[in-house]
């Protein structure tokens, strides 16, 4: 199934330049949500029916990689304090980071689900605009067929 996500490259790197500013309006930074997009595939549902085929985004693996979320965005403050003096409490974001990661945080530890969700409505929203820029280029039949293949 790998196949038809190839024969859209292309279609995707459009997509991905038309969706930024969705990015930039999002609670995500750019770098949050390349590693975002690193975690999801897309899939094909309801291939079979022309009527109800659309493209969802699979977020099974999102909750694995918030942990990782945190430290880009603990390294992101600790650069932008970096020139500032503030290292302290930088590097107990990180600190805080890395135990959370690991289960030892005393403070909630485990995934903000907030945030899994905001990620999974963004990356289905992004389904949404590549299967609408395909239909748009007249290739969703053919992107559709090729995934039942």
């Amino acid at each position: 199934m790998t196949d038809w996500t190839d024969s859209i490259v292309g279609d995707r790197m459009t997509v991905d330049r038309e969706f930024n500013d969705r990015v930039e309006n999002s609670e995500f930074t750019s770098q949050e949500w390349g590693l975002i997009m690193t975690a999801i595939e897309l899939d094909i549902q309801h291939a079979d029916d022309p009527e109800r085929a659309r493209i969802v985004a699979d977020t099974e693996k999102l909750p694995q990689i918030m942990p990782e979320l945190e430290n880009v965005r603990s390294q992101m403050s600790q650069m932008g304090a970096g020139a500032g003096g503030d290292t302290g409490s930088s590097a107990g974001g990180i600190v805080d980071s890395l135990k959370g990661a690991l289960g030892l945080g005393g403070g909630g530890g485990g995934v903000d689900e907030d945030r899994v969700d905001a990620a999974e409505r963004l990356t289905q929203a992004y389904a949404d605009a590549l299967q609408s820029h395909l239909e748009s280029k007249n290739k969703w039949e053919q992107v559709r067929i090729a995934y039942q293949e």
